[in-house]
């Protein structure tokens, strides 16, 4: 099965798993750990930062975060998109007892800046005290750049405000950023987090470990992320043997990254090629620009229909769902590529994409 659902589903490689055996073990909670220990030094000061903590996964660090920066009744600028705000099962709000403040994003996946400085509430007591301004990056696979990013934490600093990145996938942001200004892709990265308070790295996503994010900050904001993952149950023991795998993915996974995102392009291109030969496509597929490892192909629900089980049946997964744009019905298909899907899978997807294409032009 070719799994294109997400750069979640990456199964660890054999060194990976070696690493993951014969990792140094301690106690996290005691954080004696010594590769847990080794797996934070190396990514804050990677990325800059002066600590950082292991946790389960990004919907805990982005939580952890939120609760350390902000008290119960403080507010968080968010995107409408943003993942802490939509597809974090309304953590903030219900155990962090902080409100959101969402904000519409803009067709590059970016708050306006003036739209961020406009939500921020005076100091009244009849409001929501502003406190936070979280940002995504990447946003649906869209990169925000490093001018934007510094923007906004400057308006953050203008505004005496904490500003978080929910980095889940910066590296592959980076990864694109980096080809683009000729830079290495580690530098690149910690550009984009200059300014920053705190940031979420997530390990188990194109990185490819099986488990695992990387909440980083100051030592004083760790110091606090501590308590709090505690409260919220992420106190682990031996967590070696997960920190392993994520060290290994920060240390040999990312220069690899924009494979996944010339797969992708590959894949968007040999889609948009289908489009145009078989007419009967023309008009129910539109499809996304490509900047890193994630294409998003709008369809009618009549065809998505027919093309999902269809695709299955070759051993092409994919997730999707439908959503209403201007008043017309689409079925939106997310295709992830990841270290386990090759350029020959993306071949063979087109394949079967062409053979789809070529028998429902035979039924219309």
């Amino acid at each position: 099965m070719i799994d294109f659902r997400s750069d979640t589903v990456t199964q660890p490689t054999m060194a990976m798993k070696e690493a993951m055996v014969s990792a140094a073990l301690g106690d996290d909670v005691f954080q004696d750990d010594p590769t847990t220990n080794q797996l934070q030094r190396f990514a804050a000061e990677q990325l800059g930062f002066e600590a950082a903590l292991f946790a389960p996964s990004g919907t805990q660090t982005n939580l952890i975060a939120m609760m350390s920066h902000c008290q119960r009744g403080d507010e968080v600028i968010v995107g409408q998109q943003w993942h802490t705000y939509r597809w974090e099962a309304g953590g903030m709000a219900v155990l962090g007892s902080m409100q959101p403040q969402p904000l519409e994003l803009q067709d590059d996946g970016s708050l306006a800046l003036e739209d961020i400085a406009a939500a921020i509430k005076p100091d009244d007591p009849h409001f929501a005290r502003t406190r936070l301004i979280v940002i995504e990056n990447t946003v649906g696979g869209k990169v925000l750049s490093p001018e934007y990013m510094a923007a906004v934490a400057e308006l953050a600093k203008k505004h005496q405000l904490a500003c978080h990145i929910d980095g889940a996938r910066l590296m592959n942001a980076a990864s694109r950023l980096a080809t683009d200004h000729q830079l290495p892709v580690w530098q690149m990265a910690r550009q984009l987090c200059q300014g920053y308070d705190s940031l979420s790295l997530c390990l188990s996503k194109g990185l490819g470990a099986p488990v695992g994010s990387l909440l980083l900050g100051s030592a004083s904001f760790i110091q606090r992320a501590h308590r709090i993952r505690k409260m919220l149950g992420g106190g682990m023991r031996q967590t070696g043997m997960l920190a392993a795998a994520g060290l290994y993915a920060l240390q040999h996974h990312v220069e690899r990254l924009v494979d996944d995102h010339k797969n992708c392009q590959q894949l968007a291109d040999g889609l948009w090629e289908l489009t145009q030969h078989y007419p009967v496509l023309q008009g129910q597929i539109a499809l996304e620009p490509v900047q890193t490892n994630i294409l998003f192909c709008d369809m009618t629900p009549e065809l998505a229909a027919k093309l999902v089980p269809y695709l299955q049946l070759q051993g092409v997964q994919l997730s999707g769902s439908n959503y209403s744009k201007a008043g017309t019905q689409w079925h939106r298909l997310r295709w992830v590529c990841h270290l386990d899907i090759s350029s020959d899978d993306i071949l063979y997807a087109l394949k079967a994409m062409d053979n789809f294409a070529r028998s429902y032009q035979g039924t219309e």
